[in-house]
């Protein structure tokens, strides 16, 4: 094991909104500070009362998805904190993943697609 799943991120036209859906559905806090996410008009977190952290991320132009469609298919990715982001890169590009945004080493956070080509990011662990 090298990572610890942090977050799943939500692309979505209204983060606020789709946000407050969620409490309502789950409880837990809105936007509660942490270090670890900016917030803003596009990106929400919802902390569960389970632990769990959704975000919601504004996506310009959203379509929405369309089940079963496979033209219009489920959207969303998955963050992955780990101790060390180069190490991290190393392991899971050995495992088939691509680069699709390095990123910079302050910035904290670099995109990956898995194998299949779903988006995730690892996400320099900051507890």
């Amino acid at each position: 094991m090298i990572a610890e799943l942090e977050c799943v991120v939500l692309d979505c036209p209204d983060p606020a909104e789709l946000a407050r859906f969620y409490h309502s559905l789950l409880g837990g806090t809105v936007d509660k500070r942490d270090r670890r996410w900016s917030l803003g008009d596009d990106w929400a977190t919802l902390h569960t009362p389970s632990g769990l952290v959704l975000a919601f991320q504004r996506v310009d132009d959203y379509q929405a998805p369309q089940w079963p469609d496979p033209l219009r298919p489920q959207q969303f990715h998955l963050d992955f904190s780990v101790p060390d982001l180069d190490r991290a890169q190393e392991q899971v590009l050995s495992w088939g993943a691509q680069v699709l945004d390095q990123g910079s080493a302050r910035r904290g956070w670099r995109v990956y697609a898995d194998p299949a080509g779903h988006p995730f990011c690892l996400v320099r662990h900051s507890r």
